[in-house]
């Protein structure tokens, strides 16, 4: 039996976005568009009316902007959202993540390369939306809540048994559903933190740096977007910047992160692979690798190369991952050390620092 098209309802004041997005959609062969609406109130309307599988939104709208709308839907009725926001507004996209939106994709403009690149990019988020745990969402939101309604607090992890072995450094991986998941890992380890931490979280060009920033006022440890030749060092996180590989070497007798351009192999962006099996490479049995929700298989190849390096892995379970695609791959190599829930991680990190 033929699967369903993907039911989607736009929501975006440009009639021009909306031109866009209704063509994308309709010309995937998976999904269409059931609606489209010019602002947040709308869109309140067509979304309770349709019952949509995911709905792509724009969030400043005249009427009713796009977080207003996300926290009525995530109450009321919680459906996986697709943020449509160009670069001045990257700091409200990640206020989006926080109220519930599953991910992002840049706006597009009027050129050629621009769109194609939209297009492959929303397609791509598309494809995921029957793997959306709504539930998990919905879960991680509370979660969002109680770290903002407490900042500045000590985090509240506290280490309960004996180190497991010392390692210096922490590598995550991550996609759809990362930044939130990562954010509720980094605000709860200490700022005394005996090991490096790097990030691979997919992200478009322009947005990551936002991101480290968000991390960095929230959480006790020092965050940056990563610049080549950057030392890894305590108690500093190092986030890959968007559309650009993050990878760990030796220079000049320090261990540095070397930032490298995008290849026409690589099929994820930032590659978790990648930044997983150059840390190997370096590290050996003195690194964590820890790999969050996601679609796709990226990491899987650098799980192997962190295990037979002698190095420790941990995967998300499947019962807090908001998409389990990048964990069930990890875990199928049969070289996961531990499957763990979200808020356990940060525990689990301390028995190794």
């Amino acid at each position: 039996m033929e699967e369903e098209l993907i039911r989607i309802l736009v929501i975006d004041d440009s009639a021009y976005n909306r031109r866009v997005l209704a063509d994308i959609v309709d010309q995937s062969g998976f999904a269409k568009v059931v609606g489209i609406a010019r602002d947040g109130e709308e869109g309140l309307k067509k979304a309770f009316e349709l019952k949509p599988d995911l709905i792509t939104l724009d969030l400043e709208m005249p009427r009713m902007d796009g977080f207003t709308f996300l926290r009525i839907m995530m109450k009321s009725l919680p459906t996986p959202v697709v943020v449509v926001s160009s670069l001045d507004e990257d700091r409200n996209v990640f206020k989006a993540l926080e109220l519930g939106a599953l991910d992002f994709v840049a706006k597009p403009d009027t050129k050629l390369s621009v769109i194609e690149q939209f297009s492959a990019d929303l397609v791509q988020k598309l494809k995921v939306t029957r793997q959306i745990r709504m539930r998990n969402v919905q879960r991680r939101i509370s979660q969002q809540a109680a770290i903002q309604m407490a900042p500045g607090m000590e985090p509240a992890v506290k280490l309960v048994e004996a180190k497991v072995r010392k390692v210096e450094l922490i590598a995550i991986g991550a996609s759809t559903g990362g930044p939130s998941a990562i954010q509720s890992i980094v605000t709860r380890l200490p700022k005394d933190l005996s090991a490096g931490v790097v990030i691979s979280q997919h992200m478009p060009p322009g947005f990551t740096k936002a991101f480290a920033e968000r991390l960095g006022r929230m959480a006790h440890l020092g965050a940056k977007e990563a610049e080549d030749g950057d030392c890894i060092e305590k108690g500093k996180v190092l986030v890959a910047p968007g559309g650009k590989n993050l990878l760990v070497a030796r220079r000049e007798g320090k261990v540095v992160v070397r930032v490298e351009e995008k290849s026409d192999s690589d099929r994820y962006i930032p590659s978790v692979d990648k930044l997983l099996t150059s840390s190997a490479q370096v590290y050996g049995s003195r690194m964590l690798a820890i790999v969050l929700t996601g679609m796709g298989s990226d990491g899987k190849d650098g799980v192997i190369a962190v295990k037979e390096a002698g190095g420790y892995v941990i995967a998300e379970s499947e019962k807090t991952s908001i998409v389990f695609g990048m964990p069930r791959e990890a875990i199928a190599t049969r070289k996961v050390d531990q499957v763990v829930n979200l808020e356990e991680i940060p525990r689990e990190i301390l028995r190794f620092c």
